[in-house]
């Protein structure tokens, strides 16, 4: 099956060249999922979690594992989600298997520091991640088995009342949590999160995930 094909965008017409990217498998060899030519690119309107993957097998050792599904951003701002042959979509099996690092894609959205949030959770084993039930009071939630994550998007470094209210929330699920920025945090912050143990890390334009204090880096260490 192609890893490449022409796709032409529905609202605009405007014709692309798209590629499916590759990401590394457990033994090393790339993975890059094998596109269906014989079906239509669907528009995304209503986003579902259990959509943003699909199961990919290595054509070199056989393993089977869940990547983003691939889409296509056209210029129009439409985005379309790319056929996968033989896919089977839905939201990572639950379990605590660590998996290897898989590149995080540039931030340019929110969508973008969502997906590098989860990608990094799945580092750490978490494979089963969702939006939170409970909605945080600033940012996005994500939530997995023992696990409570709030990643903030904003512009603004994250205060210490938003490091107090992921942590209370943690206690309420009887959960460990982490907590993600794109703009930093103030000292007030670094200082409460140090006091409560929880790890702070800040997303870079790459979108890796950079321990921001000994929580996090302790952790970080744990995920290599």
């Amino acid at each position: 099956m192609p890893e490449s094909l022409p796709v032409r965008c529905p609202a605009c017409r405007r014709s692309h060249r798209y590629t499916a990217p590759a990401y590394p498998c457990a033994c090393g060899a790339p993975v890059a999922a094998p596109l269906d030519p014989d079906r239509v690119p669907a528009t995304v309107g209503h986003r579902s979690w259990r959509e943003e993957w699909v199961t990919v097998r290595c054509g070199s050792c056989g393993t089977r594992g869940e990547w983003p599904q691939p889409e296509l951003g056209c210029p129009c701002g439409t985005v379309l989600r790319i056929p996968v042959a033989g896919e089977r979509t839905g939201a990572p099996a639950s379990g605590r298997t660590r998996r290897p690092a898989v590149p995080a894609p540039p931030i340019r959205t929110a969508r973008d520091a969502v997906t590098a949030a989860a990608l990094y959770l799945r580092r750490l084993g978490h494979d089963d991640i969702r939006r939170a039930d409970q909605r945080p009071t600033s940012g996005i939630g994500l939530a997995g088995r023992g696990v409570l994550a709030q990643l903030d998007p904003s512009a603004r470094p994250a205060t210490p009342r938003d490091v107090e209210c992921l942590w209370l929330n943690a206690m309420t699920e009887s959960a460990a949590c982490l907590y993600f920025s794109l703009a930093g945090y103030t000292e007030e912050a670094r200082a409460r999160a140090d006091a409560l143990d929880v790890p702070l890390f800040l997303l870079g334009p790459s979108g890796a995930a950079r321990p921001e204090n000994a929580p996090a880096v302790t952790l970080d260490a744990g995920a290599s």
